[in-house]
This record gives structure tokens, C-alpha cells and sequence, in this order.
């Protein structure tokens, strides 16, 4: 406030000064500031025009071949999709399953029994690396 009424030193008629601001008029200008922009910003906005091209539909792409897995089971048994392989035959049963101009571009996915060992898994991986199919993908299969 304005006065400071009471306390201190002097006697009850004794009115002291209080140089402390008072904010209250400053926060209503403030407020009634801010109400002022709030509602003449929107208007000052000015919208742009855009010339936009059509739109197109994306081209039609080829149907997608169906993926060709390699199915890990055992030691001895690895299948190209259907057909039962062996780790020689393998690079060669995948290119004639991939049926592509350029198979080692083609994505292989690779799924492994739950019981398969590990090193029997990896050999069949080094096989495919080792033989150009670096796009290989890995299953996972749900165990419940």
C-alpha cells in the first residue's frame, strides 16, 4: 500500500512512509495489455496463397514375390522353402527359389528351430554370406 499504519517507533498518530511499489495498477495495464494482443494478432495475420501440384496416386508397382525362406531345423536339415537341402546345395536351391536376374539382391529370410545349435545356425549363415546374400533377414517364431 501507499502508507504503512501502525509498528515501529513513533506514536499512533505518526504516519510513516512505505516505499515499496505497488504492483496491483501495473498487473490490471498488464492484463488488459495482453487481452488487446490477444485479440488483434489474429488478425494481422496474413494468409499465403499456395499453388500446389496436383496430386498424384503413387505408380503401380510390381506384385511383391513371395519371400523365400530358409528354414534351419537341424544339423543335416535345411529347407529352401519346401524342399529339403544341403549346406552345398544350398546357394545354388536359393537362386533357383528367388527366381531373379540378380538373386543375391533379393532378401532371404532365415528361421531356426528352437532346438538347432547355434554353430549349425551360423554355418548356414556364413554359407549364404560367404556366397553373396548379404540381404538376409532373420524369423522369429512365438513360443508359447
Amino acid at each position: 500500500m501507499g502508507a504503512k499504519l501502525g509498528g515501529g517507533g513513533g506514536s499512533k498518530y505518526n504516519v510513516e512512509q512505505n516505499s515499496d511499489i505497488n504492483v496491483t495498477p501495473f498487473v490490471d495495464v498488464m492484463l488488459v495489455l495482453l487481452i488487446i494482443f490477444m485479440v488483434t494478432i489474429p488478425k494481422a495475420t496474413v494468409a499465403i496463397k499456395l499453388d500446389l501440384p496436383p496430386a498424384k496416386s503413387p505408380p503401380t508397382q510390381e506384385k511383391h514375390k513371395d519371400p523365400v525362406f530358409v528354414s534351419v531345423m537341424g544339423p543335416e536339415d535345411i529347407y529352401v522353402g519346401p524342399k529339403k537341402v544341403t549346406l552345398e546345395q544350398l546357394p545354388g536351391e536359393v537362386a533357383a527359389a528367388l527366381d531373379s536376374p540378380d538373386p543375391r539382391n533379393e532378401r532371404v529370410l532365415v528361421r531356426g528351430y528352437k532346438d538347432i545349435e547355434y554353430g549349425d545356425f551360423v554355418k548356414v549363415l556364413n554359407t549364404l554370406q560367404q556366397n553373396g546374400y548379404l540381404k538376409v533377414g532373420l524369423i522369429n517364431e512365438d513360443i508359447e
